[in-house]
């Protein structure tokens, strides 16, 4: 009894001892390649080996490697004196690792066995992880190529200071020299244990070639489909193999190289092995040519001739068509599985492990080829470069997906099964064991007890649930019932072994599904092999996608922006020209022409099949605005990438380029589109951009603040120019510049400027960008900010017009003082009139500040129409004020330093005189007719009325004087009561002297001059008709205006 329980002791140990070397060889390996990768980085390698001083003493160590003689080569190690405590200090943690390298050798090498069975899952497996660990990592050691200098200047210096050799550095010396072929030193090592190594790797023969079968047999065996046989889809699918590490089936059987030769199934095994894969992974990006291995080693082995042939038969076959065809397979396959579960997520219960064996089948074939790709020298490039490996990876997504979405529900199954069907199972095939010693007996009744105690109730509560303790029994139990002498042995209970395996799957779906999913599906492999390049790679493909996004977007709202264009009033001509025909009695001897169709007909479908270039936009569109809604975020690197701000950010981008290139500004032609034409296409564009909220979670609000803001400033945040630099630039130096030409008028009946009939046509009809509808469209566009900006603009211009006019002041400023004065004395008037020099040009002067006040009025009042609400401290939001701020702020920046406050008075007065003693010769002028038709003059004379008046008030106001006891002053004090006499009366005195010319040129359009005092008053906020009865008598302006309406009527007869 004592002997049986030390035995069991042993191999209860052997358990935990395959489970902690199996974790500590994954440390290990690590650390191994993370020194390997500082080594071959520049910026990261110790830099006592790539110290030029250091140079010949690190060559030295190196050839003498392990043995130094220290006395005898003073001179050449002298260097290395002064560096000691450094090198000690950061080489210490590079050398310890070698030594735990050395450490955990030892440990693998003491936990060999002999005895392997097929239904020894978890043994077997933890067995043949161990072998892969221990060959990873002594070839890892093996690549590291400054190992020797490493361990010899950490142990020279450890000599310097210490007086004597590390304690072990002799033994890890020897190992580093005795491994410098990891492969042929570990032959030899395996040769006392290859009857155990061979008997594991044979066991293997029942389930690798299960895991290597060709697409074509997957597909005609219904593989991971779950609608191919319906009437099945509710029953639990159920393996009785394992997933494991297939490098060993590689490398193992180079290690027992003599099974090759006397066992036909370890041939057959290893060269299927050796047909699937030419490129092994390591760890990580770390790979392994098994054919050139293999070959080199047999090469050298005597009667080995036979094998290096079937390496090399086997080379030429491991070609990528099969593994491209199982990704094809597999895309499908993934795909419908996909489906299937996230309309019936109760199957992820009884057909879990399809979406785990799909899972493994992708991971699997996305590392080959990832590894392939990287480091095999291409035949057929087809095999090895794959468009469509994102959507596998995409469908492992979805699965994954499903599984943490549905984790309960999988839970809830299981323990139901575990409780139900498990326990009760387990413990039939307990209860029929002939034999079941005491210990066994135990663990077996505690597995049905575990089970047995398990309820719904538990999932329903959030228990979190821990079968680990009885996964580690299951393990131990295999551990004692596997040698020959066993009691119970599992070898003649095979049953007992599937069930107890069926049963630690059930637990890993209940307690450890994160981690079987990581077991399953981590591809996180694919950052070491792109390294560095990972952040730079995945920021340029989320930009990839969001542009193509971006791109169809636009594509998709200029065929919106062209629909929208069918609908403008421009296009209705030819429907009402056909309708009117068709319903004439009168018939044409021509064919007439074609029915145009009329907007919407593109939506009329006449067959399902019908795929216009919009549905391919939205089809294509909705696609990829799936991906990027997939994730919120993504991680790399402790990086976080957003995918939906990429988009975001590439709309504005494009949105605000549209509506620049919406405007079709040429400068060349100076032709630019409507304002109403851009607005319909803008709110198409809108519409489709709000759409895309329907495909991915994006706040389209913030990208249209954004855009339409800096839309509404001179230039945007990339100091580029906007619609309202465009359409500022255009109405100031197209537009208006031709209404100062004389070829466009404005009528205030129309309240628009009107094109006049003139020799040279203007490209553009003035009426279509100058209307009410037309500026309440710009005034949308342009909001209250960019109307602001144009009003600065044309003040600016009228500021100029000003700075001119006070020029010409200054010129006549003593003939106007004087006429100021003797406004009563023809005689001398008339003389003094004679001396003043462009009189013409004052008029003009003021007639174009009028224009420009006339064209502001109309913008603010479409301001107002649009933007009730909006009060921007008076008239930058289009509300009226007496007295323009705009006008006065554009004015007093005029002011100069070099002339006095009252003489700037002065002027400002005079250059009312001078504008009122000039406004006879208008009389001269042909287009100075008033048309009661446009209520207006053609030469656009009528604007002077509201150029006189704010011009006036913003000069009086910036001189702080009152402006309406001013005016009042210069209307009411005639030449009977003062001396002193304004602008207005100034002006009747002149219109009255009209009259008194006999040369019918001078007064030919004496009338409608006259009409001139009547809208100034009308404009004045300060004058009344009282106080121009007082100076002008009313009967002239009757008479006035019945003489130029029946001259009107008289033309137009």
């Amino acid at each position: 009894m004592k002997q049986k329980a030390n035995v069991t002791s042993a191999l209860q140990k052997l358990a935990e001892k395959l489970t902690i070397l199996n974790d500590r060889g994954i440390g290990m390996l690590t650390r191994i390649y993370n020194i390997k990768k500082a080594c071959g980085d520049p910026k990261a390698k110790p830099s006592y080996l790539i110290d030029k001083n250091l140079e010949s003493a690190v060559k030295f160590i190196v050839r003498k490697f392990p043995a130094i003689e220290t006395r005898n080569n003073n001179q050449q190690l002298a260097q290395l004196q002064k560096e000691k405590s450094e090198i000690l200090k950061n080489l210490a943690l590079y050398y310890f690792t070698f030594v735990d390298v050395m450490e955990f050798k030892v440990y693998i090498t003491k936990c060999i066995f002999s005895t392997m069975q097929t239904v020894n899952f978890d043994l077997t497996k933890n067995y043949l992880d161990l072998v892969v660990t221990y060959i990873t990592l002594m070839m890892l050691l093996s690549r590291i190529e400054e190992r020797k200098a490493i361990i010899g200047l950490y142990n020279y210096a450890h000599e310097m200071t210490h007086g004597s050799s590390d304690r072990e550095y002799p033994r890890l010396g020897q190992m580093i020299v005795d491994y410098e072929n990891p492969l042929k030193k570990m032959m030899e090592e395996f040769v006392p244990h290859g009857k155990s190594l061979q008997d594991a790797l044979v066991s293997l023969q029942m389930v690798y070639p299960r895991r290597n079968l060709s697409a074509d047999q997957w597909r005609n065996a219904q593989l991971l489909s779950l609608i191919s046989a319906p009437s099945t889809m509710l029953n639990p699918a159920q393996s009785d193999t394992v997933r494991m590490r297939y490098i060993v089936i590689h490398v193992g059987f180079i290690l027992c190289h003599a099974a090759l030769n006397t066992d036909p199934a370890a041939l057959s095994l290893w060269k299927l092995a050796l047909q699937s894969s030419s490129c092994l992974c390591l760890f990580r990006d770390e790979v392994f040519h098994i054919h050139k291995a293999a070959e080199d080693l047999f090469v050298n082995i005597r009667g080995y001739n036979k094998r290096v042939n079937d390496i090399r038969e086997c080379k030429e076959s491991a070609l990528g068509s099969m593994h491209r065809e199982r990704r094809k397979f597999l895309r499908s396959a993934l795909k419908e599985l996909a489906t299937v579960l996230a309309d019936q997520p109760g199957l992820l219960g009884p057909k879990a492990l399809f979406v785990f064996m799909a899972l493994s089948f992708a991971r699997d074939e996305i590392i080959w080829l990832l590894r392939h790709a990287d480091n095999i020298q291409k035949k057929s490039t087809d095999d090895f470069i794959d468009k469509h490996i994102a959507e596998l990876i995409f469908y492992m997504e979805e699965l994954r997906a499903h599984v943490r979405k549905y984790g309960p529900v999988m839970q809830r199954y299981y323990v139901q099964y575990l409780s139900g069907f498990d326990a009760v199972v387990l413990n039939e095939l307990v209860q029929n064991l002939s034999v079941c010693p005491e210990d066994e007996s135990i663990i077996m009744s505690s597995f049905v007890n575990t089970m047995t105690s398990l309820s719904v109730k538990q999932v329903e509560d959030g228990e979190v649930f821990d079968f680990r303790g009885m996964r580690l029994d299951w393990f131990r139990l295999q551990a004692y019932t596997s040698v020959s002498k066993a009691s119970l042995g599992l070898a003649d209970h095979r049953e007992l072994g599937k069930m107890m395996n069926t049963i630690i799957f059930h637990t890993k779906m209940a307690d450890s599904l994160v981690e079987m999913l990581v077991e399953t599906s981590d591809v996180s492999i694919f950052w070491h092999h792109i390294g560095d390049r990972s952040l730079s790679l995945c920021n340029m493909f989320l930009d990839e996608m969001a542009k193509q996004a971006r791109n169809l977007i636009t594509d998709i709202c200029t065929e919106q922006c062209t629909l929208s264009d069918q609908l403008l009033p421009k296009h209705c001509a030819k429907t009402i020209s056909q309708a009117v025909n068709k319903k004439s009695k009168k018939q044409t001897g021509k064919k007439g022409e074609p029915e145009r169709e009329k907007p919407g007909v593109e939506s009329m479908r006449k067959n399902r099949l019908l795929v216009t270039n919009l549905d391919k936009l939205h089809t294509a569109l909705s696609e990829l605005c799936f991906s990027i809604n997939y994730v919120p975020n993504m991680m790399v690197w402790e990086h976080t990438f957003t995918p939906r701000e990429y988009l975001t950010s590439h709309l504005e981008i494009r949105f605000t380029k549209s509506i620049v290139g919406m405007t079709m500004y040429n400068q060349a032609t100076q032709e630019i589109a409507k304002p109403s034409e851009l607005l319909t296409s803008v709110r198409a564009y809108m519409t489709v951009l709000q759409s895309i909220e329907n495909y991915v979670q994006i706040d389209i609000t913030r990208v249209f603040n954004n855009v339409l803001l800096q839309q509404t400033q001179h230039l945007d945040s990339h100091g580029e120019p906007t619609i309202t630099s465009l359409y500022t630039n255009w109405y100031l130096e197209t537009l208006l510049r031709q209404v100062s030409n004389g070829h466009i008028a404005y009528f205030p009946a129309m309240k628009a400027f009107v094109n006049l009939p003139t020799e040279n046509e203007l490209t553009f009809n003035a009426e279509e960008y100058s209307d009410i509808s037309e500026m309440r469209s710009l005034s949308e566009l342009l909001g209250p900010y960019g109307m602001k900006f144009l009003s600065e603009s044309l003040m600016w211009h009228i500021s100029s017009q000003v700075a001119e006019l006070k020029k010409l002041v200054v010129d006549n400023v003593e003939v106007l003082t004087q006429m100021r004065t003797s406004f009563d004395k023809p005689d001398h008037m008339a003389a003094l009139f004679k001396r003043l020099t462009c009189a013409y040009h004052v008029l003009k002067r003021m007639t174009i500040i009028g224009v420009i006040l006339s064209f502001r009025s109309l913008a603010q009042e479409a301001l107002r129409d649009v933007a009730m609400n909006v009060y921007e401290l008076s008239s930058a939001a289009g509300l009226p004020c007496e007295i323009d701020p705009a006008l006065v702020v554009a004015l007093s920046s005029q002011k100069s330093e070099n002339i006095s406050p009252e003489e700037e008075y002065k002027i400002a007065c005079l250059l009312m005189v001078f504008v009122a003693v000039s406004m006879p010769t208008l009389a001269s002028n042909v287009m100075s007719q008033y048309s009661p038709a446009i209520e207006g003059h053609c030469n656009n004379i009528h604007c002077l009325a509201k150029a006189i008046n704010q011009i006036a008030a913003a000069l009086f106001t910036i001189h702080k004087g009152s402006i309406e006891d001013r005016l009042k002053e210069f209307l009411a004090v005639t030449f009977f009561i003062s001396n002193t006499f304004t602008t207005q009366h100034l002006a009747s005195s002149s219109l009255l002297k009209i009259g008194q010319e006999t040369d019918k040129s001078t007064t030919r359009n004496r009338e409608s001059v006259y009409l001139l005092l009547d809208m100034i008053v009308q404009e004045s906020p300060f004058l009344t008709m009282d106080l121009l009865e007082s100076c002008f008598p009313y009967v002239l302006l009757r008479n006035a205006y019945h003489a130029v309406y029946k001259q009107s009527v008289s033309s137009s007869a």
